[in-house]
């Protein structure tokens, strides 16, 4: 019979990977133009690419808090949130939807390979199944944001 703990974690690693009731990244940020990352429709306060940049410095941060005691996260707000409204170029872009999936599998393996329940011995009270949750929330909240900007820009699924 399987543990409640090894369901726990095949249902976080299912919501973190976009869960059953939303679009996960991959899907968000799939055939998007290039040219259209910087792009704010209908005066919205982000581009797709400060979305996607600030989900992908996030990520990092709590994945970097939950493995290690001496990582110091980034400054709030200023150093989560780009002020560039677009990436410099392709490679850029490439390498910043490589880095949030690279990171979010090494959370994944430390989600596999640690207590859940334990408080990190670093933190005020967080445990990496707080984290985990809060990776899942956080995305999935930004990824509705892309997929709005997307539809508002006309380049979501049948809009393209």
């Amino acid at each position: 019979m399987e543990s409640e703990t090894a369901i726990l974690i095949t249902e976080l690693k299912k919501l973190l990977n976009g869960g059953g009731a939303h679009v996960g990244f991959k899907d968000a940020v799939a055939g998007l133009p290039f040219n259209l990352l910087g792009e704010k429709p209908d005066h919205l306060p982000y581009s797709i690419w400060q979305l996607v940049e600030h989900i992908r410095i996030a990520q990092w941060d709590m994945l970097e808090f939950s493995k290690d005691g001496n990582h110091q996260s980034p400054k709030w707000p200023d150093e989560y949130w780009p002020k560039e409204l677009a990436p410099k170029d392709e490679a850029t872009w490439s390498n910043t939807l490589r880095q949030i999936d690279d990171d979010l599998q090494a959370f994944v393996a430390l989600l596999e390979s640690s207590n859940l329940y334990d408080k990190i011995p670093h933190g005020d009270g967080q445990r990496i199944l707080t984290e985990a949750l809060q990776i899942a929330d956080h995305n999935a909240y930004h990824i509705a944001e892309i997929v709005v900007v997307r539809r508002l820009l006309g380049a979501w699924k049948n809009e393209q």
